[in-house]
């Protein structure tokens, strides 16, 4: 029985994808008619809670030289998106689909909804599964977040939905004491001393690939590695901290005068810098004091990110002692913009910012510089919330290198690009269950030409709060206010709202927007059931 529009688009997109898969012999088999080694190695790196400007490469004073290299060989898109927080990004990320699609329309919280599981659902497949049933080696290394279930191995754990290996967390926490830890399908402690989570990430990733050269070498890999770097709460190593001391004692307000004007040099931007966050106070209205405590915040955010940046290093180093960097293809973006989250649970009094003993954030000033030029931070479908760099490396296809393209993305196009280079088939069925065709588009015609763009429509939702991109036209709002219509052609970090001189444009966007969102099964914010510690809305982790 077909209960809603919604399920009846559902089964009316599956009906030719069945057809093909039953003609094409058992659906998800090996299908790649490739040879392995015309098939690229894919590795996929995503950073958490990351800010726009936070790399050199896009703005940034943060040492980030091996990011930035990388860029310098492969292809920036201004223009790329992510879901606005984690748990929805990741579940698009290695589903190709919208989050509420995937079943994690929120958070990692079981709601008994169809779009909102808490978990992946049982009618999708992770970029793995379909990788691996392209005779890849797949690895995943760093943060999961796709399942509520991290007590015992299950279906939802990484080696249940594909991988071959598996080393990582459940969502973050502590650095240098992380829980839950896991390796394959068993948790595991940490070593109580000399331990640090972005370190552990970066060596794990590169005995994964060294084994895979002794093991596996005929057959190529996918590694998805995912850092919880820079995620509060702050803490970084020692030495890392000590290099950016005194880096930040001229504030925020200066830092995002800097960055703006960095990033309009590097032509990654042409829109004005946005305001201060009505939230964020003025860095010179701030004692002493307070300014010393929130400059080490910001020197020990930027060592989590330097800290990352020569991990990533130490892989891309391994990948090109295998042999294998002209013919692979890299990815390096971020889960949502940076955080204005203000948590301090498990902080111990008298601790120094930075150490394990401290739990600290760095709040809306700090997190207003990351994002800079543009309005709001993660959660929020402002392009704060949602825009993320994405770097691309891939010697053997990416010829117009150290440049940039404006080609509108999105984290859900990460599965049809994958389907593309690998030559995978992606399944219409799974043991018996109609999977959801996914719904991005293949990257490989913007690798290959970055200066052609074509429009795209692209949808938001997470907590009541809502945006639809249709070409260089977004209509966006928060949970409770009315909907703003911004040119992003012309003002990209939304300051002159349109809505009220384009009603017409707005409701048409309004109705696209909203059979999107049956479509996928959005639940309005105030009708999920009830109250979790998050109920009250993403502004009651904002300091005041």
């Amino acid at each position: 029985m077909i209960h809603s529009t919604r399920h009846r688009l559902f089964y009316k997109r599956l009906i030719l994808p069945l057809i093909v898969s039953i003609t094409c012999a058992l659906p998800f088999t090996n299908r790649a008619d490739a040879a392995p080694n015309e098939r690229p190695n894919i590795v996929l790196i995503m950073a958490d809670d990351l800010g726009f400007s936070d790399l050199g490469c896009y703005g940034s004073e943060i040492k980030t030289p091996h990011l930035d290299q990388l860029a310098q060989e492969g292809l920036r898109f201004s223009q790329f998106y992510n879901a606005g927080r984690c748990c929805p990004t990741r579940a698009s990320l290695m589903t190709g689909l919208y989050p509420h699609q995937a079943g994690m329309g929120w958070m990692n919280r079981n709601d008994n909804l169809p779009g909102y599981q808490g978990e992946l659902n049982q009618h999708c497949v992770s970029l793995a599964e379909v990788l691996s049933s392209a005779d890849y080696r797949c690895y995943h290394i760093g943060k999961w977040h796709l399942t509520y279930r991290m007590q015992k191995a299950n279906e939802n754990w990484p080696l249940g939905r594909g991988f071959h290996r598996a080393y990582g967390t459940g969502g973050g926490g502590n650095y240098f004491a992380p829980k839950p830890l896991y390796e394959d399908n068993q948790l595991i402690q940490p070593p109580k001393e000399n331990y640090y989570i972005t370190d552990a990430f970066s060596q794990r990733a590169v005995d994964y690939l060294k084994d895979h050269a002794q093991q596996s070498q005929e057959k190529p890999f996918f590694l998805y590695l995912a850092y919880t770097a820079p995620h509060f709460p702050l803490q970084a190593q020692p030495a890392d901290i000590a290099a950016y001391r005194s880096r930040y004692r001229t504030g925020w307000d200066e830092l995002r005068k800097q960055r703006h004007q960095k990033m309009t040099e590097q032509g990654l931007i042409n829109s004005p810098l946005s305001p201060r966050d009505p939230d964020a106070k003025a860095w010179d209205s701030l004692s002493q004091a307070e300014q010393e405590e929130w400059e080490l915040r910001m020197a020990v955010y930027a060592a989590m990110i330097t800290s990352m940046d020569r991990g990533i290093g130490q892989v891309l180093a391994q990948i090109d002692q295998m042999g294998n960097t002209k013919n692979t293809l890299v990815f390096f973006l971020s889960d949502n913009g940076a955080s204005a989250e203000y948590i301090d649970r498990g902080h111990q009094p008298g601790a120094v910012t930075g150490t394990r003993e401290s739990f600290r954030c760095a709040e809306v000033g700090w997190a207003n510089a990351s994002n800079t030029p543009f309005r709001f931070h993660k959660m929020w479908m402002h392009e704060g919330g949602i825009s993320t760099p994405l770097i691309v490396r891939w010697p053997d296809q990416i010829q117009q290198t150290g440049g940039w393209t404006k080609q509108t993305g999105h984290v859900i196009d990460l599965m049809a690009t994958c389907v593309d280079v690998s030559k995978a088939t992606y399944p219409a069925v799974k043991q018996d269950r109609l999977i959801i065709p996914f719904e991005g588009t293949s990257l490989v015609s913007t690798f290959r030409n970055p200066e052609k763009t074509t429009e795209r429509t692209l949808y938001w939702e997470h907590e009541g709060n809502k945006a639809i991109r249709q070409g260089n036209w977004k209509l966006v709002k928060q949970h409770k206010q009315d909907w703003e219509l911004y040119d992003l052609n012309q003002d990209r970090s939304e300051l002159n709202d349109l809505a009220k001189q384009q009603p017409k444009h707005v409701a048409s966007l309004e109705a696209a927007w909203n059979t999107w969102a049956e479509h996928v099964g959005v639940v309005p914010w105030d009708r999920l059931p009830p109250p979790g510690y998050m109920k009250k809305g993403p502004e009651f982790y904002r300091k005041k």
